[in-house]
């Protein structure tokens, strides 16, 4: 069944510059620019030698932090973990200019103890800034920071999972601070609460690489970009399939390149984030902007995301010539309510293949909400083109704006859906454009009557 609800819907050619591959090009080159990866001096040391053994069995986490204090004290450079498997019962906490090797083989594991996060550390939690147990890999504050080569960092998220039925009361607490602008130094969690720390966070660094590393098993979201800038992550692969395991959350940053990435996740491969409700809205000269994905394998829940913590704004997205590698139950998710405000704008698909979905398309600015419901967010400026997908179990293209604040200039081109059992349902939206749009079979030439 088609089903077509429209409130200002365009049946034209894409007359607007903005969508256009030269002007789109254009701004990725400029995007571009502004990003390289970091470079480390020439002091090079092997976790080894600080007393790390690599059996599973010792914990190497103080060999860890030796190795880090002896790359600071030399001003920066590499520390090389060779094969073997490395358990730590403790963080890692990176100091500016240095960079991370993972050999061939080489495999960091982290422990369950809660106890072994603490101190707490200064973070975000799904979007409001808290105190609360060290995400396992950390950085804050740092610049020219890296992990690379072709090793495993494993969180042991599975022995974390019974937090996610003890967080309710928790995550409820963190918002309602968030709503009272209680002051970020009182909102101290950690022992005796039950928020699962990230796999890896930096925090307000810049200057970063991850590349060639295989990520498995965290507790929570996997890699955690947190108001950073000039971000490269590369080669990467993933094994994630615990509750909330996003593969890559952007949130308040900027400048940021993503490509040739295999992911395999519980939840959100891409997720562009930029706060939560009231301390979002604060924080608006942060936005989360500027950043091309490409060239990327999606598997898992949803490919890309963006929301719904995104009050500070969402701007400047280039996602293209990605492709699905498995089932995702949504290929491309926009969403935000009307506690966010903020704005998602100026995003772009191009040349993205999915396969099997619920839904193809979904844009909402009806996300579930808890607050007032006074501040809707402004979605405009949307160009998807050049998308085919094998089947949607559900709706092929869905758009729901905001009575208040319709979603505007939504331009979609060249989309073939196969199978779906809903075609398409746009309401509160205007200056919608749609070409070339085929969901089922290709109608030929009416038959002609005898």
């Amino acid at each position: 069944m088609i089903r077509l609800l429209t409130t200002a819907l365009l049946l034209c050619c894409f007359a607007q510059s903005q969508g256009q591959p030269s002007e789109t090009k254009a701004a990725i080159d400029g995007i571009l620019s502004e990003i390289s990866v970091p470079t480390f001096p020439s002091y090079t040391t092997k976790v080894t030698r600080f007393g790390a053994k690599g059996d599973s069995i010792s914990d190497d986490h103080l060999a860890f932090a030796k190795a880090m204090a002896a790359c600071k004290k030399k001003g920066g450079g590499t520390i090389v973990v060779p094969a073997g498997t490395y358990t730590l019962h403790g963080p890692i906490h990176f100091v500016s200019n240095v960079r991370l090797h993972l050999d061939q083989g080489a495999k960091i594991r982290f422990g369950s103890n809660p106890a072994d996060y603490l101190p707490m550390v200064i973070t975000s939690w799904e979007g409001t800034m808290l105190y609360n147990y060290s995400p396992m890999i950390y950085a804050y504050q740092a610049e020219n920071i890296a992990i690379t080569g072709e090793g495993t960092i494993d969180g042991e998220g599975h022995l974390w999972m019974d937090w996610k039925q003890k967080e309710q009361a928790d995550k409820q607490h963190s918002r309602d601070m968030n709503h009272a602008s209680t002051p970020i130094t009182e909102r101290q969690f950690g022992e005796g609460h039950y928020l699962r720390p990230q796999l890896l966070q930096f925090f307000d660094c810049k200057n970063i690489l991850i590349e060639g590393i295989h990520v498995e098993d965290s507790p929570f979201w996997c890699l955690h970009m947190l108001r950073c800038s000039n971000i490269t992550m590369r080669g990467l692969s993933y094994d994630a399939h615990n509750k909330n395991n996003d593969g890559i959350d952007l949130e308040y940053s900027r400048n940021v390149l993503i490509e040739d990435i295999d992911f395999n996740n519980a939840d959100d491969n891409i997720a562009i984030k930029a706060g939560r409700d009231h301390e979002g809205r604060a924080n608006s000269i942060t936005p989360s902007e500027n950043i091309v994905a490409r060239n990327c394998r999606f598997q898992g829940l949803h490919a890309l995301v963006v929301g719904s913590e995104m009050a500070a704004g969402v701007r400047n997205v280039y996602v293209q010539d990605c492709q699905a590698s498995g089932y995702l139950k949504r290929g491309i998710y926009l969403k935000t309510n009307t506690d966010r405000g903020g704005y998602i704008q100026n995003i772009h698909m191009d040349r993205v293949s999915l396969l099997e979905v619920e839904d193809c398309f979904y844009i909402t600015s009806n996300y579930h909400n808890e607050g007032s419901g006074e501040y809707p967010s402004q979605v405009s400026d949307i160009y998807i083109s050049n998308v085919t997908c094998q089947s949607a179990n559900q709706s092929a293209i869905v758009i729901q704006g905001h009575p208040d604040k319709k979603i505007k200039n939504i331009q979609l081109r060249n989309i073939k859906v196969k199978e779906a059992k809903y075609g398409l349902s746009i309401t509160d939206a205007l200056d919608v454009t749609l070409e070339e749009i085929i969901v089922g079979k290709d109608i030929t030439a009416p038959t002609s009557v005898h």
